[in-house]
């Protein structure tokens, strides 16, 4: 019986992999095809004119130049982090574990969706990075499978302590925190992180995304190694340069453990001062400023961090190019108007018991146009609150539902997977098949949950 079910689930798997890899376009003409498609909805439903879609179109992509260099920096320095001697001992003893390319999924799975609950930068970057030391272990392996395992892990990032949704309502005195506005006090993540009817979604998708991984891996007929030319770039030393014989004073400098200790000393202090004033304050800028310090620490002398940057810049080509047209959809969505309008084709049919389904729901086709989870509880927040007034149901459980299905579209929605298909030289056609599987399975379950909240249960 499980035997049948396990069969009928790499047909469905192989199906969408299918589909993926034959039609679906690379990453960059996704992201103008949706440009096209997101322009042409709003010229329909909404007043906005051309210039004005242009215009709001135009100015988004610079809006977005800042976020796309931080991603940019996240995955340089937790690459370079990872590429160091402790790090990497780290990750070759993880990797151990899953000594067969099933398992390998799946460990990737289960440390990806727990790093990734604790910080999404995080859990990309040792997740991917967990990935290839898997795909070294395991030359036969399905390298697609091994990134989409990483990737799969994220779908449980909203729900966790980097959520955006959670931390804006949890700060005072944010134009983002409508409930704030609302209610007239702040909502700490106690309330909404911490709660029952947030934690239990969010375990059982980390304790069962490994065994619904394991399911699918492909047949053997299906199996696409890692490339050889990317095993030559792994390599399997970490970045180590030699003191000259006879060095001169700027070589001395550049192999000084000395100076680089004192630097990173710096760092160390600076991070226990930020803790000590804001508390467990994990924002973007301290995540990249933590791999940043850890990397230049743990790998000893200056020469040697130099060349792991030069090594871990190479993947960061889509992000440069990709990430600023979303940003500019995002512009479009919001300065047209067309994120409220969508949202409020599901409130207007939503009783009471259905709202956070339809919520949910609405969250996740507004996400695939504009993957940020910031950016999409801007522009679909006070519609949020709005319902919330006229139905009377709880606006912090309404504001996660829009945490939910943000996170949960992006497993058809190539834009957070760019760092992990930089760093694996892939496209998003190799892994979307696999991660629609992550969809439909994490979709059923934030649907039921939903359904329970509705109804009263939780």
């Amino acid at each position: 019986m499980i035997k049948e079910e396990i069969k009928i689930m790499q047909r469905l798997a192989s199906f969408f992999t299918y589909l993926m890899r034959h039609y679906l376009p690379d990453a960059y003409l996704f992201s103008i095809l949706l440009t096209f498609l997101a322009a042409t909805l709003a010229l329909i439903f909404t007043d906005a004119g051309f210039t004005k879609i242009i215009t709001a179109w135009g100015g988004g992509i610079y809006g977005i130049v800042a976020f796309a260099f931080q991603m940019i920096l996240i995955l340089v320095t937790g690459h370079c982090l990872a590429l160091s001697p402790a790090v990497n001992r780290l990750l070759v003893w993880i990797a151990a574990i899953g000594n067969t390319p099933v398992k390998g999924g799946m460990i990737v799975a289960f440390v990806a969706a727990i790093c990734s609950f604790l910080n999404w930068g995080f859990g990309l970057i040792v997740g991917g990075l967990l990935a290839m030391e898997v795909a070294k272990r395991n030359r036969n392996a399905d390298f697609p499978f091994l990134i989409a395992s990483a990737y799969a892990g994220f779908v449980v990032w909203h729900q966790g302590f980097s959520g955006s949704v959670p931390l804006v309502i949890a700060t005072a005195g944010s134009a983002q925190n409508f409930i704030e506005k609302m209610l007239g006090t702040v909502t700490p993540v106690s309330q909404s992180i911490l709660m029952p009817f947030n934690l239990l979604p969010a375990i059982i998708l980390i304790v069962t995304l490994p065994f619904l991984m394991g399911m699918i891996y492909p047949n053997e007929k299906d199996v696409k190694t890692i490339p050889e030319e990317k095993l030559k770039e792994l390599g399997g030393e970490v970045p180590s340069v030699p003191m000259p014989k006879d060095p001169t004073l700027a070589e001395r400098i550049d192999h000084s453990y000395t100076i680089n200790m004192i630097f990173g000393l710096m760092g160390l202090v600076y991070l226990y001062l930020h803790f000590s004033k804001n508390g467990f304050d994990l924002n973007l800028n301290i995540v990249i400023f933590i791999f940043f310090i850890a990397g230049v620490i743990l790998h000893g002398k200056p020469i040697n961090y130099i060349k792991a940057v030069n090594t871990a810049i190479k993947g960061t080509g889509g992000i440069a190019l990709q990430f600023p047209l979303y940003g500019g959809i995002q512009g479009l969505m919001i300065g047209t108007g067309l994120a409220k309008v969508i949202a409020g084709w599901f409130v207007a049919v939503a009783s009471p018991q259905t709202f956070y389904m339809l919520q949910l729901w609405a969250a996740g086709v507004i996400n695939v146009f504009m993957p940020s989870g910031g950016g999409q509880w801007a522009a679909q927040g006070p519609i949020t609150i709005e319902a919330v007034k006229m139905m009377g149901i709880d606006p912090v459980r309404s504001a996660m539902m829009v945490a939910w299905g943000d996170q949960w579209t992006n497993m058809i929605q190539p834009f957070w997977a760019l760092p992990l298909l930089g760093l694996a030289g892939l496209s998003a056609r190799d892994i979307m098949g696999y991660t629609t599987m992550v969809l439909l399975y994490a979709g059923a379950i934030f649907t039921i949950f939903a359904l329970l909240i509705g109804f009263g249960a939780l």
